[in-house]
């Protein structure tokens, strides 16, 4: 080999070198925005539980860009999502963001928000609260799970308060009738965004859809009393696409019929097994019905319920007896 190969082969290696170094800091979630409607575009995540393998991309984000101007809805889990979040919306459209909502107070629909300086993050007020006081624990267990693509990220919380006293609240962009509703149940202020111009339904973290529902903050009656009125909606022909935070994208009834089925199976288990007096270790044991046993985040998500939960059951069948 002589001099001047030598000193190429060396450069190469030094180039891929250098490149997989790029690679390793810079991890790439290649969001590709999909076209739901007219002017409506959704980045789905993985139907899957947190994990280094996504990134702990499991969000649906969303953006509404018309000639007045674009909203975005959820920044997702770090501060790389909301980077490569934001180049994605300017790709698809040159209007400015407005307006960025977040949901709910959990991590992924906030902790993107760092790349969206300057522009007014929104949520209700109770979700704002729980982001400041969760936001540091919320952190931590990100970069616990999920490594590298959390570097650079810190809680963010939103700082632009939506009054729950002022909703139900119809805003008008480029055409588009945007509906902001507070309901509750996934967590104390779930908010949902409806736009009766397209029919696309913003759930949250409501309608989960071919995966189990997460219940750290849950209410399970007011959960069941949200669907109930998300029912109601799509009877009175409001809304005919369902985005939910967590799931595929779906037209109809079927992610909000498997959130209802879940969490009167899940409720039902823990009071009939407080009832009969059974343990927490056997419990964990249940096997799940057949029809849920192939959903995303089984058995984990059901775990983590079961522990949380099942003490205040045992505690109510005491009370009853």
């Amino acid at each position: 080999m002589n001099l001047r190969t030598a000193a190429v082969g060396m450069v190469l290696v030094a180039t891929a070198s250098a490149q997989a170094q790029t690679s390793l800091t810079l991890p790439d979630y290649r969001l590709q925005p999909r076209q739901l409607a007219a002017d409506t575009w959704v980045i789905e995540g993985a139907v899957d539980d947190f994990s280094r393998a996504n990134g702990c991309n499991i969000i649906n984000t969303a953006f509404i860009a018309t000639p007045e101007g674009t909203w975005v809805i959820n920044t997702g889990p770090s501060r790389l999502y909301g980077e490569q979040q934001k180049a994605a919306v300017a790709r698809a459209t040159p209007q400015p963001v407005k307006r960025v909502l977040s949901l709910n107070l959990h991590p992924d629909y906030f902790f993107g928000h760092q790349a969206w300086a300057g522009v007014p993050t929104a949520a209700l007020s109770g979700s704002i609260a729980g982001m400041q006081a969760e936001g540091r624990a919320y952190a931590d267990n990100l970069y616990r799970l999920c490594g590298d693509w959390m570097k650079g990220t810190e809680s963010t919380p939103s700082t632009e308060t939506i009054d729950p006293a002022r909703l139900p609240q119809t805003l008008r962009l480029g055409g588009h009738a945007l509906e902001l509703h507070r309901l509750s149940g996934h967590t104390a202020d779930d908010l949902v965004l409806l736009d009766a111009t397209t029919g696309v339904l913003y759930a949250g973290g409501l309608i989960f859809a071919d995966r189990v529902p997460t219940t750290p903050h849950a209410d399970f009656d007011a959960w069941l009393a949200s669907l109930d009125v998300l029912e109601r909606w799509h009877a009175q022909g409001r809304f005919r696409t369902v985005v939910p935070s967590h799931g595929p994208v779906h037209s109809g009834l079927s992610g909000l019929q498997q959130t209802r089925d879940w969490l009167r199976w899940m409720t039902g288990l823990m009071r009939e097994s407080a009832e009969r007096g059974v343990d927490l270790s056997e419990l964990l044991r249940t096997p799940v019905p057949p029809r849920f046993a192939r959903w995303a985040a089984q058995p984990a998500e059901l775990h983590r319920s079961l522990t949380q939960w099942y003490p205040r059951f045992e505690q109510q069948a005491l009370q009853a007896r």
